[in-house]
């Protein structure tokens, strides 16, 4: 396994690996991917293997380019309104934290798509990205680069951690900007669904084509997965993970050995003077940091002001720590449930305690 920084070589040398049936592990502006040719059926196997990920589970193909878009999906097969409402969104959403789903093309091999008909497109919006999928063959399918079911990884280091030798290349990027996986939208219907919540928010994409339809536990008829991030478990710490809400968790009594995230220095802070006034808390603090370890039990915050964006791009790096702390539980907060707050609580709940 090759562990390089991202260059114009390194760049070059993972598109070679990429169209030679390699798989190769790269940055984007949600997550790390781990990417294969979109158009080899052998090497997307490469990628459920190394992940342990169930073939049910279909996957994201990723763009580079505008016009690469009818290699990967047969928009013949869309209606001209929906057509119109699609490049509408292209237009203003892309690239960026949005995947479409579209009829697919005969090009794509099932094994990306689970069978279905449909496939999920992607337009990066990372530099990296773009550059190695348009040095490649045009399209990458790349799900999160982690082990499935696991947290998603927003460093290089998560990914050589998770699947360390597993992979041919992984190139190192920085963190990833938005730390969330992008939102999943399916337009092949008569009514627009978002399937998984993610780095576009809802109200960026209402305000661009109407009203869209909440489907996040949608499956096909048959059963299988419309999209990634459909399962009830997903995306969870080894350490047992509970989701409170603001009040349950201001209300939750100091817990040696725990971790304690809270969504903002409000909540925080009022969990602090309800401990400090509790003559049986072992709790005793002089002041309010933003972080701070106290006899192992871990206290943090995903966003001091309760910015949702740096709250997502905050949240699966701060689950890392945590899950390599001592500490025996997690005890995090949701976020207000609006722009990307959805997401980070969808994330959350999967990754909860059922």
């Amino acid at each position: 396994m090759k562990f390089l920084p991202v260059s114009p070589e390194s760049l070059k040398e993972g598109a070679e690996i990429l169209k030679h049936g390699g798989l190769v592990a790269f940055p984007t502006e949600t997550v790390y991917g781990l990417g294969a040719d979109a158009f080899n059926a052998q090497a997307l196997a490469k990628v459920f293997e190394v992940k342990g990920r169930p073939h049910f589970d279909p996957l994201i193909i990723h763009i580079a380019a505008i016009e690469t878009l009818d290699k990967a999906a047969n928009l013949s097969l869309l209606s001209e309104e929906t057509r119109k409402k699609l490049f509408v969104l292209a237009e203003n959403l892309w690239p960026g934290p949005l995947s479409i789903i579209l009829p697919k093309s005969e090009k794509i091999p099932g094994i990306a798509t689970a069978g279905l008909q449909t496939a999920a497109i992607r337009f990066p919006d990372n530099e990296a990205a773009l550059k190695l999928i348009s040095l490649s063959t045009g399209a990458v399918a790349a799900p999160s680069a982690n082990p499935f079911g696991s947290l998603s990884p927003t460093k290089a280091e998560h990914v050589r951690n998770g699947l360390g030798e597993k992979v041919d290349m992984i190139l190192d990027g920085g963190p990833a900007r938005i730390g969330l996986e992008s939102t999943v939208l399916d337009i092949t219907g008569d009514v627009f669904k978002i399937l998984r919540p993610g780095g576009t928010p809802k109200e960026a994409i209402e305000r661009l084509i109407g009203n869209v339809a909440d489907g996040s536990s949608v499956a096909d008829t048959a059963g299988a997965l419309v999209s990634p991030g459909q399962l009830k478990s997903h995306y969870a710490p080894r350490t047992p993970l509970y989701v409170l809400s603001r009040e349950e968790i201001i209300n939750k009594p100091y817990e040696q050995n725990s971790a304690f995230l809270f969504y903002d220095n409000s909540a925080r802070d009022e969990w602090f003077s309800r401990e400090q006034s509790n003559n049986n808390s072992p709790l005793r603090r002089g002041s309010h940091t933003k972080e701070e370890q106290n006899d192992f039990t871990v206290i943090k915050v995903l966003s001091e002001n309760g910015n949702s964006l740096e709250a997502a791009s905050r949240l699966f790096e701060i689950l890392h720590e945590l899950d390599n702390s001592q500490a025996s539980n997690i005890y995090a907060q949701v976020a207000p449930n609006e722009g990307l707050g959805e997401a980070i609580n969808d994330r959350l709940k999967r990754g909860a305690v059922k």
